[in-house]
């Protein structure tokens, strides 16, 4: 245990820097990332990309294990890695509470939400509510506030965490790292689209796995052992204690050893640091949010074959979920019983010294047992490993904000933007992005707090649960309308500022060093005032509905759960945008002309269902001369056409298939909103989720 003491006092990085300099690690690194572009390059070429339901939504062609793998990709960060480990160090098994209630959340989003949206035909969340209320306000309302907790939370907290590993491992300036790192993601996310992201995720799902898998055994064969976990946390203390500042001196104890309750998921309802009625209900409104009604997570499933791919992939999802305890949150704490006066410092200047911030230094747990315990070769495997995560994560996050941006917000905008401009504003937005994160990261670096898993479900906790409740009022109660659904909203996330600005501005503080924030508003546990405000926007938007008039049956056929299966036809909210006064079949303020979609030519008007804009009469449509073809331009010459092939837009063939008959255009709609499902198929799926919900309660029984 000395060496670990001397090595944590030592000034900075340099002992460090010499770590990944072998032959063995570069080698695995840069084998790896060929393997990924490569990927990405195979799917470029074999999927469609031209078109926005190509582009955005895989063609509706994934089978059940990428959406499973692709969703548990997406949600699995270097975030995870980090902040799961450092508050498994910091606090115990509890944390991993947030993974395992997810398993149930997920199969929520497979067996209640995902039919309605199919039935629905929509690419967006905002799209949904769009179609399901009518008006504009909630649709923008909803695209900015995802837009602005995609960028504060998820992106810049995954490029804070990559950064801290990259930082702990190879000593690089950390601007250069994350550059290099959204460099690579942005190339294969603006070219590939959605369909090599589905292909890299699950080679970098399959790789995340290996390399933790392997990292765990090596931690556990260190400690001594399942048993020697047990035995040793909570005797893991930092043996400085004694701070050099006479306004800190002497710190109490309470502040470095490991709680008493740290075996323990389901902590004590007042004093716990996450008790456990807010972790199983609160928690449950934040997933719900996360899980349900997130672009990010949506929009892995709705790109599903069928329902009941969509169903096993969430159900293969929910079993990879059972693994961050024992990938990420046990060796977090075998961190801590190895290098206690680096991973468990509290001596501020001491902090200062590891780690560069003196709050704590939970968060390098994980980058500390990859230095520290991995062989050469292997260390190269882990890295490339944690870059996958934060490429994945990220690559997510661009792909679904494009989407986001160009069908809900610059369609406003723009209506008469047509499909080669929407493609290229969504490339675009993702450039932008970027920019705004790398703009971002100081901010993130002089912020980064003590407990970044804490930061990211304390801001959802704020901003999330008006979001659920009106996603659960829209689905199961059609008596919910658009004013009853804004106000609802609007109510909740005044309530939300309300909590989340004071606590920020006082900031989060430490044990040596608490909070000023008047405990009327910060005192409540973030879980708990989840609950409250979950509660109090659902009875907002209930009391605006019922005052307020209802609306008719026929425009909720296949909107709501209790409609799914309606086969009446529905008359949408939205349709009154696509009539134009024109003669011509217009969509999009361009005569109609085909479209390629997924091996087929389409007519646009379909492509106008497809994305959730098509009204009522999206199938009336007019059959006149064969296409009206857009006015020739000259031909590119070799470089446009490299450049178009790149970005999925090559024009060669838009155009040129023959004219679908109406009937085949009906049939194209019906099937993209088809959730018929094979009888024996769906007792199949049904057993496989009741047998993991079984194992979960099982897992939840034996550590709560």
């Amino acid at each position: 245990m000395e060496e670990h003491t001397e090595e944590g006092l030592a000034p900075g990085m340099g002992n460090q820097r010499a770590l990944i300099d072998n032959p063995a690690d570069i080698l695995v690194i840069a084998a790896y990332f060929l393997l990924v572009i490569g990927v990405g390059l195979w799917s470029m070429c074999r999927t469609n990309r031209g078109t926005v339901g190509g582009y955005f939504l895989a063609g509706r062609s994934m089978v059940w294990w990428p959406v499973g793998a692709s969703l548990f990709a997406s949600n699995i960060g270097s975030g995870h890695f980090v902040g799961l480990a450092g508050t498994g160090a910091a606090s115990g098994l509890a944390v991993a509470g947030f993974e395992w209630n997810a398993l149930f959340v997920v199969l929520l989003l497979g067996w209640l939400f995902a039919p309605v949206y199919l039935t629905a035909g929509v690419i967006t969340m905002p799209q949904y509510l769009r179609k399901r209320f009518g008006g504009h306000r909630i649709r923008l309302y909803l695209s900015v506030l995802s837009l602005f907790l995609y960028i504060f939370t998820k992106i810049s907290v995954d490029m804070f965490s990559g950064a801290v590993f990259i930082q702990q491992a190879l000593g690089w300036n950390i601007y250069a790292s994350v550059i290099a790192l959204l460099g690579i993601t942005m190339i294969y996310t603006v070219t590939g689209g959605l369909a090599a992201l589905m292909y890299t995720d699950t080679v970098q799902t399959f790789v995340i796995l290996a390399g933790a898998f392997i990292l765990m055994g090596y931690a556990f064969h260190e400690v001594g052992g399942y048993s020697g976990l047990f035995d040793k946390y909570l005797g893991a203390m930092t043996s400085l204690t004694v701070s050099e500042d006479p306004a800190v001196g002497n710190i109490s104890s309470t502040c470095y050893r490991p709680r008493p309750d740290s075996y323990h998921l389901l902590r004590d309802p007042v004093t716990g640091d996450l008790p456990w009625p807010a972790l199983l209900l609160g928690l449950t409104i934040v997933s719900g949010w996360y899980w349900c009604s997130d672009q990010v997570i949506v929009q892995r499933c709705l790109a599903g074959k069928n329902l009941t791919h969509i169903k096993a992939g969430c159900i293969l999802c929910g079993y990879l979920k059972l693994m961050p305890m024992f990938l990420m949150v046990m060796p977090g704490m075998i961190s801590r019983i190895l290098y206690p006066d680096e991973v468990a410092c509290v001596v501020p200047e001491v902090c200062k010294r590891v780690c560069g911030t003196e709050v704590g230094c939970s968060n390098i747990a994980y980058p500390q047992l990859v230095v520290k315990l991995m062989p050469n070769g292997l260390r190269g495997l882990m890295l490339a490993v944690m870059l996958a995560a934060l490429m994945s994560s990220l690559a997510s996050i661009f792909n679904s904000s494009s989407t986001l941006f160009t069908m809900d917000i610059y369609t406003r905008l723009r209506p008469q933007a047509g499909d080669r401009e929407l493609l290229l504003v969504g490339r675009l937005w993702v450039v932008f992005i970027v920019a705004v994160s790398v703009a971002w990261l100081p901010v993130v670096q002089a912020a980064q707090g003590g407990q970044l898993f804490d930061y990211i479900q304390a801001v959802s906790s704020y901003l999330a649960p008006p979001v659920s409740a009106v996603f659960v009022l829209a689905l199961f109660v059609p008596r919910v309308n658009e004013k009853g659904a804004f106000w609802g909203l609007i109510g909740g996330l005044m309530i939300g500022l309300a909590r989340l600005i004071p606590e920020f501005s006082f900031g989060s503080g430490s044990c040596i060093r608490p909070s000023a924030c008047p405990a009327l508003l910060c005192g409540v546990h973030y879980l708990y005032f989840a609950i409250v405000l979950f509660i109090c926007s659902g009875l907002l938007t209930l009391v605006v509905s019922l005052c307020t008039a209802p609306i008719p049956r026929k425009h909720l056929h296949r909107l709501v759960f209790s409609l799914r299966h309606s086969k009446e036809e529905r008359e949408d909210l939205d349709a009154d945008e696509l009539e134009g006064p024109t003669s011509l079949p217009v969509q999009n303020g361009c005569p109609e002309h085909a479209v390629e979609m997924e091996g087929k030519a389409l007519p646009q008007e379909t492509r106008a269902r497809e994305l959730g804009q098509g009204g009522a009469n999206s199938l009336k449509l007019t059959v006149g001369p064969q296409f009206f073809p857009e006015p020739q331009s000259p031909a590119p010459g070799l470089f446009s056409q490299c450049l178009l092939w790149f970005c999925g837009m090559s024009r060669g063939r838009t155009g040129s298939s023959p004219r679908a008959t109406q009937e085949e255009v009906a049939a194209a709609a019906r099937r993209l909103e088809d959730i018929s499902e094979d009888p024996s198929w769906v007792r199949v799926v049904n057993l496989n989720a009741l047998l993991m919900m079984a194992v979960a309660m099982f897992l939840w029984g034996f550590y709560a």
